[in-house]
């Protein structure tokens, strides 16, 4: 992947910053850790109050959703959401390359 401003996951960081405003609203944040410009795979990481949120759910599926719809070359999206831990934006520094703990596990809040 080119690290030049138009790779893809420059173009999903740009456009995440575009949805922030709604997720920082419910003190959330948000990273792009994959963005795979030959296989068209992404993977977006929630954190901060997204951890316990009951509506991270409907975020995560609308933001799998209109990735799909806005980027021709995304295939596939991954969104995850954090079992437990941190709600501060330190969880995912600002919503940009944090350490982000998340479990695979169902946090059965949902």
């Amino acid at each position: 992947m080119s690290d030049d401003g138009d790779s893809l996951k420059r173009r999903i960081e740009d456009w995440m910053v575009g949805q922030m405003p709604i997720i920082q609203m419910h003190g959330g944040d948000s990273v792009v850790r994959k963005a795979d410009e030959e296989t068209g795979e992404v993977v977006v990481e929630l954190g901060g109050a997204c951890a316990g949120c009951g509506i991270s759910n409907i975020t995560a599926n609308n933001i799998k959703s209109d990735l799909i719809m806005d980027f021709d070359d995304v295939t596939d999206v991954q969104v995850k959401v954090p079992s437990s831990g941190d709600h501060g934006a330190s969880t995912v520094e600002g919503g940009r390359g944090g350490e982000l703990q998340y479990g695979d596990e169902d946090p059965g809040h949902f």
